[in-house]
């Protein structure tokens, strides 16, 4: 069973020093500075750099910078996101289709006062790591239709990264209820992650309502060592829309 208690992300500590006036506020626009690959190979080897990949999760699928975490701008909740993934007091580097994306997502992270970890963003995307000859890392999707076949034939297992509540109104019922921001180390309660009673090469299908969250946990995960990961895109209001079968939080049957 899951822990009770509240969590606070360890990124919390940037907006409760903002407030009390032990780290500056910014008051101006904030500004993304462009990287080269160059450059963010080294502030990954040299500082330690994160790399936040803001991009939807297909375009993450299909090819992106080994070790990034996909937080997809796209979410309302963007901001508040990357706050629970992302390690307290860690420079982040963007990655971005644009450089207007990668302003628009600084901006956002201000409101959480994690602009000032922002060390600059990957000038021209991927094309441009690509060009680099840097390697990329993958995320293979899958449907649902495909993930219901899979489930009846090899047992594939599958992980639902929402919350506690999403999951009693209706799962999968071969799957297991880890969310996502418990996947990452709280100030509350360290990552859930080692506790998962699944294989790191086990084939694991992970699932949300529509597909960001999951491909943020996959992101997690990949860096906890797992290798055989699979987004369902869609989450489980696609699952849901195909008329596939779901219980409650009591395992009861929910009607189709």
């Amino acid at each position: 069973m899951q822990p009770e208690q509240p969590l606070k992300p360890a990124n919390v500590l940037n907006i409760v020093a903002t407030n009390q006036g032990k780290q500056p506020l910014t008051m101006e626009t904030p500004k993304a500075r462009p990287l080269s690959a160059a450059d963010v190979v080294v502030a990954q080897m040299e500082a330690g750099a994160v790399v936040v990949d803001v991009r939807s999760s297909a375009e993450f699928g299909a090819g992106h910078i080994k070790g990034a975490f996909n937080v997809q701008m796209a979410s309302g909740e963007f901001e508040q996101r990357v706050g629970w993934v992302t390690p307290d007091d860690t420079p982040l580097v963007l990655v971005t289709n644009s450089a207007a994306d990668a302003q628009k997502a600084i901006f956002k992270m201000a409101f959480v006062a994690l602009d000032s970890q922002v060390i600059g963003f990957l000038d021209g995307g991927m094309n441009a790591w690509m060009k680099a000859g840097q390697p990329l890392d993958t995320v293979p999707q899958m449907d649902v239709h495909t993930l219901h076949h899979r489930l009846s034939v090899n047992g594939l297992r599958v992980i639902d990264a929402r919350e506690q509540e999403e999951w009693d109104e209706g799962h999968i019922e071969q799957a297991v209820l880890a969310s996502y921001v418990r996947m990452a180390p709280q100030l509350t309660s360290p990552s859930s992650l080692p506790t998962l009673d699944i294989p790191l090469d086990a084939s694991v299908a992970v699932t949300c309502a529509t597909g960001k969250r999951s491909s943020t946990a996959i992101s997690m995960m990949k860096r906890h060592g797992y290798t055989k990961l699979y987004n369902v895109t869609g989450g489980m209001e696609a699952w849901k829309n195909a008329k596939l079968p779901t219980v409650d939080g009591a395992g009861v049957a929910c009607p189709i």
